[in-house]
């Protein structure tokens, strides 16, 4: 089964299954594969995990 990487507004990540509709508030972020890969590839995108709006409000 292939699993698309995907983000929301506040950018944070996480793995949805490749076929079914995208959850409100996600897009696909453009990485897809095997779920351990998706996995492997938000352990090197994801450096901070701190939601979009705290890592603005604390700039």
């Amino acid at each position: 089964m292939s699993f698309l990487v995907v983000l929301n507004d506040e950018e944070q990540y996480s793995v949805w299954p490749g076929g079914r509709e995208l959850p409100a508030g996600w897009r696909a972020e453009g990485f897809q594969g095997p779920r351990e890969d998706c996995l492997a590839h938000i352990d090197q995108v994801w450096t901070d995990m701190r939601p979009l709006s705290v890592r603005q409000a604390r700039a």
